[in-house]
């Protein structure tokens, strides 16, 4: 997710749209219009993106402000979540509803050239308060750490990648933190020195029910398997690679959804992802940058997408 680290800097408002795919069905060539959802907020820059079925509405997080916001169908935009207690010019970026605890949970990242600050934020949806802000702990061998994306598992743990360090911290119901996947197959994969991305690693990420995550690498185009329980890693088998992989979700159908500014793929897999295939990909306009992708109601897929900055 911080790839968009590279769009220009002086954005003062900014027209977004949420592209909502009606596809809750095996191909998307049998998929009804896309339905726009387009909203405008001033110096917003949505990038992480989740869906709250219990309120039914969409959320964004900001690149350029401490504040969390919900987006329905029509639409509008509320302010969900304004936390002025967070350090200044800090990015909001990767968003997970825990549904069982009624939580959200946002991954806050300070950017170059700010104080270092990574953690990760709970907030009750219901109060809209801050339940937690979690300081993640970092590795002193590696890079400034990015905390980019994060899922939850039915326990409460949030799992949020690293994109610098290349390794997933933990952070159980409690808001303790710990580092809790290095595994070595991270750094398996070659990584083209040249390559525009060539500094964001592990990125997006989605929790599978039988127990293991599925987490995408944007410098590489692989994803990984990661057991949820020891954060032990292998390298997932695929046709191709998913070239700057950004945001990744699962469809209720066991359906993996993986999205670059590029490409949105659709992803199966016949044995509990120590292979897949993809079935299906649809080109997206880079111009539109989309770096998030979520399953809405009815297995609906949105991605955020920006469409227009004005100065």
């Amino acid at each position: 997710m911080p790839l968009i680290a590279s769009r220009p800097s002086l954005i003062s408002l900014v027209a977004a749209l949420l592209i909502i795919l009606v596809a809750p069905i095996p191909s998307l060539t049998h998929a009804g219009k896309p339905h726009l959802i387009n909203f405008r907020s001033p110096n917003l820059f949505p990038e992480g993106l989740a869906y709250d079925s219990s309120a039914q509405h969409f959320i964004v997080g900001s690149i350029r402000q401490r504040t969390i916001h919900s987006v329905s169908d029509a639409g509008v935009v509320d302010t969900l979540i304004s936390d002025p207690t967070l350090p200044d010019n800090v990015t909001v970026l990767g968003l997970a509803v825990d549904k069982l605890n009624n939580r959200l949970l946002a991954c806050i990242t300070a950017m170059d050239p700010l104080p270092q600050f990574h953690a990760l934020a709970a907030y009750d949806l219901r109060t809209r308060q801050r339940l937690f802000l979690a300081p993640l702990p970092s590795d002193d061998e590696g890079p400034r750490p990015v905390a980019n994306d994060v899922a939850v598992d039915f326990k409460g743990n949030a799992y949020v990648t690293n994109s610098a360090g290349n390794y997933i911290w933990k952070v159980n119901a409690q808001g303790e933190a710990s580092i809790f996947s290095k595994s070595r197959a991270f750094t398996s994969q070659r990584v083209d020195p040249d390559f525009p991305y060539s500094f964001c690693g592990l990125n997006g990420v989605a929790y599978n029910s039988k127990g293991y995550l599925l987490v995408v690498q944007s410098n590489t185009g692989k994803m990984f398997k990661v057991d949820a329980n020891d954060g032990t890693a292998r390298l997932v088998l695929l046709p191709e690679d998913l070239n700057i992989a950004d945001g990744v979700a699962i469809r209720s159908d066991g359906v993996v959804l993986v999205v670059s500014h590029k490409t949105l793929w659709f992803l199966k897999s016949q044995d509990s992802w120590g292979e897949g295939g993809i079935y299906d990909k649809i080109a997206l306009d880079p111009e539109g940058f989309p770096t998030s992708v979520a399953v809405g109601g009815e297995d609906r897929i949105a991605k955020t997408e920006l469409s227009k900055v004005v100065n």
